[in-house]
């Protein structure tokens, strides 16, 4: 796999995940070019990814690059773009983006326009290459420019095709917060354990095992969720009383509304950062 050089601006993690799953992939080192203003993390991203080449100016990575993927916070993508708008309408790259909540057309603006941009919605466990993304390709983007992304992302884990952008939203209020959900369901079990008696340490593994044994349960029995359900909850048994006192509570309501906030906020966002843009 190798699409040419490959630059990276930005250097946290998410660089970090995405060029050492392409390195495992097989990429040629010297076609991965990361750009990284602070001295000491340009020091461990060359100890970490062996062989690429890290850079402290942005231009001096975009200027090789036949793929641009911008790593930087969404607050500053614009700031980070407009500077390499010359260069990048020079070069005419391919265009992708990590940053939550910023529109591809924006970016596209901020570049200087008529460029393929992709948008892509990872989740924190790509860095441990265990993720699954979303990616939406704009209408510059060709199906060669597509494959490209998707392979490239891929190297972190499953890529999800999106129809339209505004699914990318939808995408971060599901997987892209999703692993804080899981999160705070692990606590909650954990610490009722607790209270319930049982050692931290036994409680932590039984329920970490637990939601790795139920994940692979629902992956590979081609049940829907409600039929997986059904077999644990025997009529007047104990998770029967569980779903009991959820549903009186209205619990399934209540996540979905939280979802939905999600989402929303990520609507919010990409406005406000394409008002600031104007400015």
């Amino acid at each position: 796999m190798d699409y040419g050089k490959v630059a990276y601006v930005g250097g946290g993690n998410m660089t970090r995940a995405l060029a050492g799953g392409m390195l495992a992939a097989g990429y040629e080192p010297a076609h991965i070019l990361i750009s990284e203003p602070l001295a000491e993390h340009r020091d461990i991203l060359a100890r970490d990814l062996p062989g690429t080449v890290i850079r402290e100016a942005n231009e001096d990575v975009v200027r090789e690059a036949e793929c641009l993927v911008l790593a930087v916070k969404p607050q500053i993508l614009c700031q980070v773009c407009r500077p390499l708008a010359p260069l990048v309408q020079e070069t005419r790259p391919l265009v992708i983006s990590i940053a939550a909540g910023v529109r591809s057309g924006d970016i596209e603006t901020w570049l200087g326009g008529n460029l393929p941009v992709v948008r892509v919605m990872p989740n924190q466990p790509a860095l441990l290459r265990l993720g699954i993304s979303g990616l939406y390709a704009n209408e510059h983007t060709s199906e060669h420019q597509r494959r490209a992304a998707t392979n490239i992302i891929s190297t972190t884990g499953p890529v999800v095709s999106l129809a339209t952008e505004a699914d990318i939203d939808t995408v971060t209020a599901v997987s892209g917060t999703g692993p804080a959900y899981f999160y705070l369901l692990v606590d909650m079990l954990v610490k009722t354990a607790v209270d319930l008696g049982l050692c931290y340490d036994d409680a932590l593994a039984l329920v970490l095992e637990t939601a790795r044994g139920a994940g692979e349960m629902a992956e590979q029995s081609g049940e829907t969720m409600d039929s997986l359900i059904a077999r644990v909850r025997s009529p007047g048994g104990t998770t029967a009383a569980a779903f009991d006192y959820l549903d009186s509570t209205d619990f399934r309501a209540i996540f979905g509304a939280a979802v939905v906030a999600a989402r929303d906020r990520a609507v919010d966002l990409a406005n406000d950062a394409h008002t600031a843009g104007k400015d």
